[in-house]
């Protein structure tokens, strides 16, 4: 298995506060260790794996890669065995979806080993504002997360300069800019307390970005993604010398992507075939590039939907039925 299967195992998202490590399947011999000191935080990695997966859907909604599960433990099937900028984004958003979640968990007191951040006032802090807040522990979150996710790809000994160390040192660093891509969205978020809303007194702690604002970073990254290789000395280097050094925060790939444009077991590629598409966008989910030239149906389709929803005091809301015909379009 890759390095991130164990985030795409949908039995991991099951497991209460005594799971059976040593049958959750994707595991590996370090991580069944860890899950055995740790298995108060496992509901934590598990939904945080699954708010990735669920990120990784919503940004790639448009795209010929929709980032699809299939049904089997593997989730996405065999396209993350190949090392293309896929699987680079796929690792960053789960290790990023982990950190989110177990940072969250210690805040909120569900976790044995941490609770609030321990971080320490910003310098640039009103000095008349309190700082000591709960916070999102992302100290703690992202400590944890390093040693679960990393672990599996640390207890491969594979040899120097081969390609299967190469495809370790990138899984290894793209989990890494995951992690840094929810430290840099980290926000101080700060309260106004006083009667009558005289804001009077200020307190201040650290706060998670919404997950979204995450997943945007780490889209960016993809498509920023730089192609690296594997040299002789064991370390991934730049393949295309013109290109920038990447840094810890970007993204890296070793193979390009697939063709996704018609369906391919071999490759796990689902095809575009019958997916939605744009007739008047020129973007990524316009009917030229989602349908690959192959052209598009039309069809008329009348859609019922909720509409003039309106709140009563207290507590629903009412809303009538609106019915319309709409032009849909899907590829060839």
């Amino acid at each position: 298995m890759q390095g991130a299967e164990v985030w795409r195992n949908p039995q991991i998202y099951l497991i209460g506060a005594q799971p059976l490590c040593t049958q959750i399947p994707g595991l590996s011999p370090g991580q069944t260790k860890l899950c055995q000191l740790f298995q108060d935080h496992m509901g934590s990695v598990g939904r945080g794996a699954k708010m990735g997966i669920h990120e990784c859907q919503w940004q790639f909604r448009y795209r010929r890669w929709n980032c699809s599960t299939v049904d089997d433990s593997t989730v996405f099937g065999p396209i993350l065995q190949i090392p293309s900028r896929e699987a680079a984004f796929a690792h960053a958003v789960a290790s990023a979806g982990v950190v989110h979640s177990v940072s969250r968990a210690c805040r909120d007191g569900q976790l044995s080993t941490c609770s609030c951040s321990p971080a320490s006032r910003p310098k640039d802090l009103n000095k008349e504002w309190i700082w000591g807040g709960c916070g999102d522990n992302i100290e703690y979150g992202y400590k944890f997360t390093q040693g679960f996710v990393d672990v599996r790809e640390r207890e491969k000994n594979y040899r120097r300069g081969s390609r299967e160390q190469g495809r370790q040192l990138m899984n290894l660093h793209n989990n890494e800019a995951g992690r840094r891509a929810v430290i840099r969205k980290t926000r101080v978020t700060c309260k106004c307390h006083g009667v009558s809303g005289s804001c009077s007194l200020i307190t201040c702690w650290q706060q998670l970005a919404p997950f979204r604002e995450i997943g945007s970073l780490l889209k960016g990254k993809y498509d920023g993604a730089t192609e690296v290789r594997i040299n002789r000395r064991g370390k991934l280097q730049v393949r295309h010398p013109q290109f920038n050094v990447p840094t810890a925060e970007d993204l890296v790939y070793m193979a390009p992507s697939p063709d996704y444009c018609r369906r391919n077991r071999t490759v796990g590629s689902l095809g575009t075939h019958g997916r939605i598409c744009n007739r008047t966008s020129m973007g990524m989910d316009g009917c030229d590039l989602l349908c690959c030239g192959r052209g598009y149906n039309s069809q008329r389709v009348t859609v019922r939907e909720r509409c003039h929803c309106r709140f009563h005091w207290c507590c629903y809301v009412e809303c009538k039925t609106c019915v319309k015909v709409v032009d849909l379009h899907t590829c060839k």
